[in-house]
């Protein structure tokens, strides 16, 4: 039974694979995502950035686990940033930043780009290492100032790409997305289903060895 492991704090994207059938395990990666950019060439671009990071939070997830979840899993490793105006974006650095970006992008529209990796465990050894990355168009509304002061007041927009989300506060600022919404979450599903193909498994498999039997209580 293969389990899904994935390299990651974030609950959005928790949420996201939940909402689609499979409870994963949640581990950490602890990658220090600033040094693997600093280590990448000045002309990768968006995707391959993101690509990268992604890479790196799955390798170290797998180089840390559990040899009973290593004989046969499945792990996911993501990252995104938000590509505007010829800068990529990640987390907002202080509630500064965050507003200063809002007020730039507002009415704007940007390139969200999403780094997936998933690395397939038989056995205790690498099966399979797929990667790919997914762009989005998302168009940005115009908050008014109290609404955007009491948004970055809220400590989301720091937590975030782009210093925004589709699936909590953020939400009421988006106007609209061109590509798969699930991506600008942190987790394409219909990205993933195909690496998960190429990899030789199935949903159907997934779903039953990672069956969701309880509430989303993180």
């Amino acid at each position: 039974m293969t389990r899904v492991v994935l390299a990651s704090a974030s609950s959005g994207r928790r949420k996201v694979l939940r909402q689609a059938g499979i409870d994963p395990l949640t581990v950490v990666s602890g990658v220090d995502e600033d040094a693997v950019v600093a280590g990448l060439d000045d002309s990768a671009t968006p995707a391959e950035v993101t690509v990268a990071l992604a890479a790196a939070k799955a390798d170290a997830v797998v180089a840390g686990l559990d040899p009973a979840v290593a004989a046969d899993c499945v792990v996911i490793g993501c990252d995104s940033m938000l590509f505007r105006n010829g800068t990529l974006l990640g987390k907002p650095a202080s509630a500064e930043a965050a507003l200063a970006g809002w007020q730039q992008m507002a009415g704007t529209a940007g390139e969200l780009h999403t780094g997936h990796c998933a690395i397939r465990l038989r056995d205790n050894d690498v099966a399979c290492r797929l990667t790919e990355a997914e762009t989005t168009t998302v168009h940005f509304g115009t908050p008014s100032a109290a609404d955007l002061a009491a948004y970055v007041a809220s400590g989301e927009p720091t937590a975030v790409a782009g210093g925004f989300t589709l699936d909590g506060l953020g939400g009421w600022f988006v106007e609209g997305v061109e590509g798969d919404p699930s991506s600008v979450i942190g987790i394409g599903l219909p990205l993933v289903r195909r690496l998960f193909e190429r990899a030789g498994l199935t949903l159907a498999d997934l779903w039953r060895a990672n069956p969701v039997t309880g509430p989303d209580d993180k």
